[in-house]
């Protein structure tokens, strides 16, 4: 293991002195057999006593144990690991350390025994109130279609050694299935658990399985995840400290906040490192006032906790591809599927103010992030370059929807105005929603509500899912009753998430599944005659 280890420092070395990808090296690991740490590695530069040796390679310096599994190294091992999609020959890598690493690296290879190639950056962010850095490794030159294993810098090479296979290559036909949620939080001691204090609703009864679980027991049967905004409600530290819930204080808001939030990251992680998991924002990613809660304003928030810092800089999502902007907005191609994410928070254009701008319908200041007109000349350029021989199949998805069983005032009337028509006339398929905490399916629909006449036999306007039931601290939403006309089903009691499975060109089916029992709660097939 010693030479392995000299090997892989020698790669960084070169691969930080190249400034980029270094292939065809072999660190060597052997995870299938038994793993013992090696003492310090002989070929670390010579120090004076008391001192700290520094990593050859550019690693930082660090602390000098007496054995190679002491703390010297607990700083810059990996956690959190999350991944995305690039195109079909590419992967975005990302996790955490609780320090810098000035050489961010993956090995990869197609084996887990033979991690041949290796990936670097220089991309180890964070912000002020963090206690972690954000660290961002592009692999390309990869197969479609193909799996693949890969370790971050220093991680364990028998624990941390994960795999994921890489997308469909637009125009493949292979049938497939991907899992949605939105609205998921922390589950728990600090999120959702069997009790909840007065003011909340909804507790899991004892041993209840939630989506984290579910969706964890039936990974291997998805393409991906699509996280349709609202992730980890690491701004509820607010209302579970007013409730009671949990034990703080204003002043420690931007801590619970951080805890909060890394306790989701870990809690999904079995999910994110294996699977990409494309992201949207929703109103809770973007500040730490839980959307004003009691009358608290963004105030209380540290500038780091504004302004979508953190889930930006967490999340490194295909828009340096297509045209987007952070993780705010982008599109990305899998197999005979076209994803567009659009951005219902800020950034409208047509001068709409949108709800987390300053002015918006939240009271927030959080937006805009781009200049004038950024996202709706996005989505134009997006939408009229879709190749439907190849991708017929069109699905946006953003957070807040403007269709749904709910008082009026729910309703996200000024994203209708900046997306409705736009959709409809580049023949949107689906649009995927969350915010409301509940589920529903809207029939397809024309602008202005008006329902098409053809059903989800080849109708000309989109079909409409909110899937806002994946669970957190606050429960579930009521449905407003007597529901809309355009409702075909509504589930306000039970947590759960979607599936949704491509068959053909012509047929896709979404499905609510309930999170505590697998079953399928509510099924309908679309058909397009694309």
């Amino acid at each position: 293991m010693l030479t392995n280890f000299r090997t892989l420092y020698a790669a960084l070395a070169l691969a930080f002195a190249l400034g980029g990808t270094v292939q065809a090296l072999a660190p060597g690991f052997k995870p299938s057999l038994p793993f013992s740490l090696p003492p310090i590695p002989s070929n670390l530069p010579s120090s004076p006593t008391g001192s700290t040796p520094a990593f050859p390679g550019g690693l930082p310096v660090l602390p000098s144990p007496a054995q190679w599994a002491d703390a010297r190294l607990n700083d810059y091992r990996p956690s959190k690991a999350r991944l995305a999609y690039r195109g079909d020959q590419g992967m975005a890598v990302s996790w955490s350390t609780p320090k810098q690493l000035p050489l961010p690296a993956v090995l990869f290879g197609k084996t887990p025994s033979l991690l041949d190639r290796i990936a670097t950056s220089t991309t180890s962010i964070t912000y002020n109130t963090s206690t972690y850095y954000s660290n961002h490794v592009i692999l390309d030159g990869l197969e479609p279609n193909s799996k693949y294993y890969y370790l971050p810098i220093l991680g364990d090479p028998v624990k941390d050694v994960r795999s994921f296979t890489t997308a469909y290559t637009p125009g493949d036909t292979t049938p497939y299935t991907i899992a949605v949620v939105a609205d998921l939080g922390t589950m728990g001691s600090l999120g959702l658990s069997d009790h909840v204090p007065p003011g909340a609703a909804n507790p899991l009864t004892t041993g209840e399985i939630t989506t984290i679980q579910r969706l964890t027991m039936t990974q291997t049967t998805y393409d991906h995840i699509m996280h349709v905004g609202d992730i980890a409600y690491a701004d509820y530290w607010l209302k579970e400290v007013v409730l009671g819930y949990i034990n703080g204080s204003i002043a420690a808001g931007p801590q619970l906040y951080e805890q909060i939030n890394e306790e989701f990251y870990d809690e999904m992680e079995p999910l994110t490192s294996s699977l990409p998991y494309h992201v949207l924002p929703g109103n809770h990613d973007s500040n730490c006032d839980n959307s004003g809660y009691k009358n608290y304003t963004e105030s209380i928030c540290p500038p780091a906790l504004t302004h979508f810092t953190g889930y930006n800089q967490h999340w490194n999502m295909p828009s340096d591809l297509s045209g987007g902007f952070k993780n705010m907005f982008h599109s990305y191609d899998v197999g005979m599927v076209h994803y567009v994410v659009y951005d219902t928070e800020t950034d409208l254009g047509g001068g709409l103010v949108g709800p987390e701008d300053a002015g918006g319908s939240s009271g927030a200041n959080d937006g805009p992030l781009t200049s004038g007109s950024a996202q709706m000349d996005f989505l134009r350029k997006d939408l009229a370059s879709v190749d439907r021989t190849k991708t017929p199949w069109v699905i946006a998805a953003g957070h807040r929807p403007w269709y749904m069983a709910a008082k009026s005032s729910s309703l996200c009337t000024v994203c209708q105005t900046a997306f409705e028509q736009l959709f409809n006339d580049h023949g949107v398929d689906l649009v995927l929603n969350g915010h409301q905490h509940n589920m529903q399916r809207q029939t397809p629909l024309l602008p202005g509500g008006v329902i098409d006449p053809n059903g989800l036999n080849n109708p000309k306007g989109p079909m409409y899912i909110l899937t806002g039931a994946a669970g957190h601290f606050d429960g579930l939403d009521a449905a407003k009753t007597p529901f809309p006309a355009y409702t075909q089903f509504v589930n306000d009691t039970l947590y759960g998430f979607s599936r949704l499975t491509f068959h053909n060109r012509t047929h896709l089916t979404h499905e609510f599944v309930s999170s505590k029992t697998g079953s399928v709660l509510d099924s309908a097939t679309l058909y397009k005659q694309h």
